[in-house]
């Protein structure tokens, strides 16, 4: 697990996960694309996890995407044996089951950029410069991109971005919705840390069944999100969170929550 780290920041219930390949700029060779998908899948099953935040220890980027050095000897047979461990890596991004966050700072291209679209909310500093460049020499987004980008930010925008190949900057991927957040140089991490905190705070049970209510919900027809919306309710409102969370609002205190997760 050397390329990719974990530092846990209690007593928040805050995790995060640090791409830590700073002289590739974080390139996501096959190796490290096994120690992602590892960390993903090990904290899947963490109940004591209230939030996720993906940093990198580079300054320069937070990832620029494929090892297209180490592709560039592969035959089509490795090649093709890498697909499901890279496949495997964002997977374990998006399938995290509490809320995530992507801190950006410098190149997130490819890979990367799609690396940040697996999570839920984007924090991009001044310095940030996004782009899907796969087109541009003879590829498509594998990392995801052809799906999330459009659900982020729609088809038209999505396809500007995926077609032309182009970079945008920090200005840009804010106005067009793809940063949530956008703060001054090198204060990415610090804004998600503390956004990761806050939202930290809340119910153990209420955050990862929201979450797992939009991302079921948000592909389906309204009819079946709302049955998804219900069983979620359900399982918040009949958990011991719910107790203590009414009873702290009513005692005018913050709340113990007595659960790590549902």
């Amino acid at each position: 697990m050397e390329t990719v780290k974990i530092r846990r920041h209690d007593p928040s219930g805050t995790v995060e996960i640090v791409l830590d390949r700073p002289d590739a700029l974080n390139a996501v060779s096959t190796e490290h694309a096994r120690a992602l998908a590892a960390v993903g899948r090990g904290l899947a099953e963490d109940t004591t996890m209230r939030a996720v935040v993906l940093t990198s220890s580079s300054p320069k980027a937070f990832c620029v995407g494929a090892d297209l050095k180490e592709r560039a000897s592969f035959t089509d047979d490795e090649l093709r044996d890498q697909r499901p461990i890279t496949r495997a890596a964002y997977t374990s991004i998006l399938d995290l089951p509490v809320p995530t966050i992507a801190a950006i700072q410098g190149y997130a291209l490819g890979g990367g950029f799609e690396l940040a679209l697996a999570c839920d909310l984007i924090v991009v500093d001044d310095t940030a410069v996004l782009g899907l460049p796969e087109v541009s020499v003879g590829l498509v987004p594998g990392g995801g991109g052809t799906q999330l980008l459009a659900r982020r930010i729609g088809w038209g925008r999505a396809c500007d971005l995926t077609f032309t190949a182009r970079r945008i900057d920090a200005d840009e991927a804010y106005r067009m919705g793809i940063a949530d957040r956008l703060v001054m140089s090198g204060q990415a991490r610090e804004a998600a840390l503390e956004l990761a905190t806050h939202i930290a705070s809340n119910s153990p049970v209420g955050l990862r069944q929201a979450k797992r209510a939009m991302r079921l919900g948000m592909d389906g027809s309204l009819a079946a999100g709302l049955e998804i919306e219900d069983a979620a309710w359900r399982t918040a409102a009949f958990s011991a969170d719910r107790k203590e969370g009414i009873a702290a609002f009513n005692e005018k205190r913050d709340p113990n929550w007595p659960r790590t997760g549902a």
